[in-house]
């Protein structure tokens, strides 16, 4: 079964620059993210600077997006955005239907903690544990019972099974991503967002990470939005979002290297 898109503009492009999202049909599945007329504005005056410049999206729920561009295009001030680690300064965020920026402090961080996962380029595991209690500290922090199937289903998938008894420190960067990884799982998010997750690892690793992130998508049901500079590791994802001057350029779907190589030498 073909999984529905509701990315922004009317189709997929490889050269006209979208502006306005797209609005799901009824008998597609809602998108798992939604953003409208998302600005995000620092400085004043001549020093003003505008990150996001009415980014309108509708991500797709089960699929693994990737968002590129230049530096300076908006990319990272997207993802916190989307994700409630950032303000936007106007506009609106659409979740599990709740708009995240009506939330005050303490209600954003249960909405993240309850249906949201995190990865990020520097593992953040904490070195005093081992990698199980790691993967499962989200469920320790809210004072919840893990569900030890979907552990054992997510530790498989992510081959750390015979890991769990180890340390960061004597685990690999690619094995401690993985370890990051299946904590964001853990707690069946409804989206993922990974902030270069490859950063920090060499080919190998990086090759493994992104494999897992993409089996989670396809073995395991997840959504996937991630910020890369890799163009190696867009290629991973179904869908590519290109941002330049803090708007959505193209979009692209399951693009190869040269395809994107192509496009972000476009946009430059």
């Amino acid at each position: 079964m073909t999984t529905p898109r509701t990315l922004p503009a009317t189709e997929p492009t490889t050269g006209t620059a979208p502006r306005s999202a797209q609005v799901p049909s009824p008998d597609l599945a809602p998108p798992a993210v939604v953003a409208r007329d998302l600005t995000r504005t620092y400085g004043r005056g001549a020093n003003t600077v505008h990150a996001l410049a009415g980014v309108d999206l509708d991500l797709p729920a089960s699929r693994f997006t990737a968002v590129m561009g230049p530096s300076g295009s908006g990319k990272s001030t997207l993802l916190h955005c989307l994700a409630g680690l950032d303000n936007p300064t106007s506009g609106s965020v659409l979740i599990a239907g709740q708009e995240i920026g009506r939330l005050d402090d303490d209600a954003l961080t249960r909405f993240r903690r309850d249906h949201l996962g995190f990865v990020f380029q520097s593992f953040n595991l904490l070195p005093m544990l081992t990698a199980e209690q790691n993967v499962l500290l989200p469920f320790e922090l809210a004072g919840r019972r893990p569900d030890r199937a979907r552990f054992a289903e997510i530790v498989e998938v992510l081959g750390i099974s015979d890991r769990l008894g180890h340390r960061p420190s004597e685990l690999s960067g690619g094995q401690q991503q993985r370890v990051a990884i299946a904590r964001a799982l853990v707690t069946d998010p409804r989206v993922v967002f990974a902030d270069e997750p490859t950063g920090n690892l060499d080919s190998t690793a990086s090759a493994e990470v992104l494999g897992y992130l993409r089996r989670s998508v396809r073995e395991l049901g997840h959504t996937v939005v991630m910020v890369t500079h890799e163009i190696d590791a867009a290629a991973y994802a179904d869908d590519v979002l290109l941002l330049a001057d803090g708007a959505v350029a193209d979009h692209l779907i399951e693009p190869d290297t040269d395809t994107l190589l192509h496009a972000l030498r476009r946009e430059a």
